[in-house]
């Protein structure tokens, strides 16, 4: 998580009192498709980035609650938000999600498409 995308979650967090979950899904390969990244595809590399995002926030004196599920991304992201309730879901997209030629594979967008809630999209 960059220091821009933490900024704005602590914002909002602190904004409106909100609960704060983390996320953490570990792609699941598909026979047709590799994984997005090479990241995601790893357990270990996941639990850590889910470790050190908790760590950030507790530092800021923000609770969290954790889940790690495994699964196609855009789809398990909406899937928990709709299981837990949320109100918004903050997400940071890799750069090339947004435009024209990555629009129809991104992760993002397939949440943007399939949320049960407002997504914001921090850059």
């Amino acid at each position: 998580m960059h220091e821009k995308q933490a900024d704005v979650v602590i914002n909002v967090v602190q904004k409106y009192g909100s609960r704060l979950v983390l996320l953490s899904v570990v792609e699941t390969a598909d026979s047709d498709e590799p994984p997005s990244s090479e990241v995601m595809a790893s357990p270990d590399a996941v639990a850590q980035l889910l470790q050190n995002a908790q760590s950030l926030f507790t530092e800021q004196g923000i609770q969290t609650e954790t889940i790690e599920r495994e699964g196609k991304p855009a789809f398990v992201i909406c899937d928990v938000a709709d299981e837990i309730g949320a109100n918004l879901i903050v997400m940071g997209c890799r750069g090339l999600g947004l435009t024209e030629e990555g629009l129809t594979d991104s992760i993002t967008n397939r949440v943007i498409n399939l949320s049960p809630c407002p997504v914001l999209i921090v850059p």
